[in-house]
């Protein structure tokens, strides 16, 4: 695609403007001369990362391990039909316990059918999908997703993905296995492959030769035409058996918000209102301004995917460390177990993001809850505060500042 002018002069400008600004950044006047940076420098990565150039005060000097990792890094897989990328334990060594797969699909394009030995759960970025599985009874599952819909597929179901009209889709699959990688699936493509022609006859009843244009090489993501009405495939999918009782699938925004404040809300889902997942989640939204209260989850890590907007976290690590990252669209995050944090809208759009959970049910510990409801008089013999301020502190959580 050919860039308009008037696009380009915008993007130019906004361009030199912002490196501009994060050049004056770098050499910062005043006595501290220690303050500046005179060597080469991406500046545009830089001023991405201003926290990380320019560590807050409140920050350690001690090294707390790495967070962060933008998809923009990641190896994109292409073919006809689509396209996938992956950040798991490799490319953020942190993130044990989860592993995060995005991928696009056209309008016809498959991901073709599969299953794998870890739990896939997704979020609809983009577009319309249509997802099929079959339960553990051998019932079809045929639905329809769009975005901010979600799927679960426990281990070992099978199950496809396929891009509808107008755009196809994109999407995020989120694996309980920080070591999952979606290049190690069992597809379709590649069973068959890898099976005598004898075997397949006597399996399915037909001559040897009647599977004799099996792709010999993995399809992954293909494209293929775009299918018909969603009720036509489910009573084709449906056969004796029937549909399953199970859905697989979650209405997002068909739930109010978990918790709504002046500052933002949150929607959250787990095994309480989805019943087949053993992933939990939290959608958050952060007005400007706003901030994701300090908390920490006593259950599991939190894996994190930015979705719009800019935010910057602090991590209050163990041994009295802690360290500051900045946050864009695209970027996952992760905070290990127990640890303290937030999260902070600094741009000037709503901060979308998604908090994500190898367990079945969400559980926090808000710190403004634990200080309010702790003895006054401890509380304030800690941090040297008067019974005004400490009647100041939320007393049920705030979830996302300002509350009101």
């Amino acid at each position: 695609m050919i860039m308009s002018e008037f696009t380009r002069r915008g993007f130019l400008g906004k361009t030199a403007i912002a490196i501009g600004s994060f050049a004056a950044l770098r050499k910062v006047a005043g006595e501290d001369r220690s303050r500046n940076d005179p060597g080469p420098a991406n500046l545009g990565l830089d001023g991405q990362n201003p926290d990380s150039i320019w560590p807050p005060a409140t920050d350690s000097k001690s090294l707390v391990q790495n967070f962060k990792y933008p998809f923009s890094l990641a190896n994109k897989r292409t073919y006809e039909g689509g396209w996938s990328r992956e950040v798991t334990v490799r490319e953020l060594p942190v993130s044990k316990t989860l592993a995060g797969v995005n991928m696009r699909l056209t309008a016809g394009g498959v991901r073709e059918l599969h299953w794998h030995t870890s739990a896939e759960w997704a979020i609809m970025l983009y577009g319309t999908a249509r997802i099929t599985a079959i339960d553990a009874d051998g019932k079809s599952f045929v639905a329809d997703v769009n975005k901010n819909d979600l799927w679960f597929f426990p281990p070992g179901i099978p199950h496809s993905i396929q891009g509808l009209n107008p755009d196809g889709c994109e999407f995020m699959l989120v694996f309980d296995d920080g070591e999952f990688s979606e290049s190690e699936t069992v597809l379709l493509s590649d069973a068959m492959a890898h099976l005598p022609p004898s075997v397949l006859s006597k399996n399915f009843g037909t001559g040897e030769k009647a599977f004799a244009n099996v792709p010999q090489q993995e399809l992954f993501i293909f494209q293929t035409d775009v299918p018909g009405g969603l009720e036509a495939d489910q009573k084709a999918a449906a056969g004796a058996l029937g549909k399953s009782p199970k859905d697989f699938a979650f209405r997002t925004m068909a739930m109010p918000s978990t918790k709504q404040t002046k500052g933002g809300d949150v929607r959250i889902v787990d095994s309480s209102n989805f019943k087949v997942t053993t992933t939990s989640m939290a959608l958050v939204t952060v007005h400007p301004g706003g901030l994701r209260e300090l908390h920490w989850h006593p259950n599991a890590d939190e894996w994190q995917y930015f979705i719009r907007g800019k935010g910057r976290m602090t991590v209050v690590a163990t041994g009295n460390k802690a360290r500051t990252m900045d946050f864009q669209e695209g970027d996952v995050g992760y905070v290990q177990k127990t640890l303290l944090h937030y999260i902070e809208n600094t741009g000037d759009t709503d901060l979308v993001f998604l908090e994500m959970f190898k367990s079945d049910r969400f559980q926090e510990f808000s710190f403004s809850e634990w200080l309010a409801h702790t003895p006054a008089e401890l509380v304030m013999a800690h941090l040297k505060i008067d019974k005004a301020i400490y009647d100041l502190i939320p007393k049920n959580g705030a979830v996302v500042t300002p509350l009101a």
